[in-house]
C-alpha cells in the first residue's frame, strides 16, 4: 500500500522517542507494550524511508553529469 502523505520526520522521531521512554519505564502492561512496540517499528521504518529519500535527493543534487560527486556547503540557503 502506497501512502499518499509525506512523513513528518521530526514529529515521527519525537513520537518514537516517547514510545521508547514509555517502554523503558515498565509502566505498561504486556499488551500495551506490544502495541507500542509495533507502533515504534512502524515509525522506525517510516523514518528510515524518509532518510533514504532524503539521501537520494542529496545525491541527485550533488552528482555532476560525469558521475563525480560535487561537494557543496549545505549551510548555504537554497537559491530557489
Amino acid at each position: 500500500m502506497v501512502r499518499s502523505k509525506k512523513v513528518n520526520f521530526e514529529k515521527s522521531l519525537e513520537e518514537l522517542e516517547h514510545i521508547v521512554e514509555q517502554l523503558e519505564t515498565d509502566e505498561l502492561g504486556l499488551e500495551d507494550s506490544l502495541k507500542q512496540f509495533e507502533k515504534g517499528i512502524k515509525l522506525t521504518r517510516e523514518c528510515q524511508q524518509a532518510l533514504n529519500e532524503a539521501e537520494q535527493r542529496v545525491l541527485a543534487v550533488t552528482e555532476q553529469a560525469d558521475g563525480a560527486a560535487a561537494y557543496s556547503d549545505f549551510n548555504e540557503e537554497d537559491s530557489e
